[in-house]
């Protein structure tokens, strides 16, 4: 019998929540965690060296702030103009591309004394729902290897050098290797009861967070519900022809495994159209393989949470987010219904949809 969860459930109750990943899918997936629980924890990779985050680590030495920025953005509890402010790009001159976010989290980490310290103050500007943390304070970069042993340096090169390589990558690491990681995001980890890897790039959204020193053994002793958020289409320069195992199977290879036991995955159907395109771009609907999973130790869990905006395939927040939540109640042991009582403060309802 499948555990439920009440109707109501204040926010400040809800689970304790470490998500870990990068990119467009980690905030994306935050804007609807945040409806269901204030206990949230995202640990970001700090890998990237491309667009406006790349000019500005190259141009002041600082982490990139791209990702940290969206996460913070993603969580934040500010006006509309606020909103709007942050997200704004400049159209023109030396900052074209360049968003107001970025240059924010720019400006605070040169009066700052420490990056993670500057992220926190940012936070505290936006009044954020939780808390993003940067998975390690070091200055990494990311190496990729191929089939055929070609590699390149620098996560923003890896999806023309697979192109013009057309095969696979093999391997992924950071260099210098084995940094250390921001002992908050191992506590964030620790005290968590349920610890989602994804959504997002595998090779340079989450992947990365895994070969920093300490993550991988704080989610192995973790006794919180694990679970992995598959992406819905292959990535063009990254995962052309993956299958769910394949993404599985990569995972465990940079980390350990059965580093988790549960994959969500996607049973909204994509329209042929939008398929259609993807695969004129070399993506596809991913393929669930789900005897082979199985062999890997993992267990497909199928629920409609994607959604397709402005021709794109996304996860839809609302919808992925209330799949974990759902998923929590109904796979954790740790779950204790006195935790949960009613007592004030804002509440959600969950409903499974039919």
């Amino acid at each position: 019998m499948e555990q439920r969860l009440p109707d109501h459930i204040p926010r400040s109750r809800g689970p304790k929540i470490a998500a870990i990943g990068g990119g467009h899918g980690l905030s994306n997936m935050l804007r609807g965690l945040k409806e269901y629980t204030e206990n949230l924890s995202a640990i970001v990779t700090v890998a990237d060296d491309g667009g406006g985050s790349g000019a500005l680590r190259q141009d002041l030495g600082m982490l990139p702030p791209g990702d940290i920025r969206s996460c913070m953005e993603a969580l934040a509890n500010t006006e509309p103009l606020m909103s709007e402010l942050l997200s704004y790009r400049f159209q023109e001159g030396t900052l074209a591309g360049q968003s107001f976010g970025n240059l924010f989290l720019a400006a605070l980490n040169g009066i700052s004394p420490t990056f993670d310290s500057a992220v926190r103050r940012m936070s505290e500007v936006l009044a954020i729902t939780g808390r993003v943390l940067p998975v390690t304070t070091a200055d990494v970069q990311l190496e990729a290897e191929f089939e055929n042993g070609a590699m390149v340096t620098g996560e923003s090169k890896i999806f023309l050098k697979k192109k013009k390589e057309d095969c696979r990558i093999t391997q992924v690491r950071l260099l210098p290797e084995h940094p250390k990681a921001l002992p908050e995001a191992l506590a964030a980890i620790q005290e968590a009861d349920m610890i989602v890897l994804g959504p997002g790039s595998l090779y340079t959204s989450i992947i990365p967070n895994l070969l920093v020193d300490g993550i991988v053994e704080a989610i192995q002793k973790s006794h919180a519900l694990k679970v992995y958020v598959c992406n819905v289409m292959t990535q063009e320069g990254e995962t052309e022809q993956y299958t769910a195992a394949d993404h599985i199977a990569a995972l465990f290879k940079h980390s350990a495994e059965g580093l988790f036991d549960l994959c969500l995955v996607n049973a909204s159907p994509i329209p042929r159209d939008i398929a259609a395109r993807y695969a004129e771009e070399g993506a596809e609907v991913l393929r669930y393989d789900v005897e082979r999973c199985a062999a890997l130790g993992v267990e497909l869990v199928s629920r409609p949470i994607a959604t397709v905006t402005d021709g794109y395939v996304r996860h839809h927040p609302g919808h992925l987010a209330r799949e974990l939540i759902l998923l929590h109640a109904e796979r954790s042991v740790r779950i204790a219904g006195s935790r949960f009582g009613l007592r004030g403060g804002d509440t959600y309802q969950v409903e499974r949809r039919r």
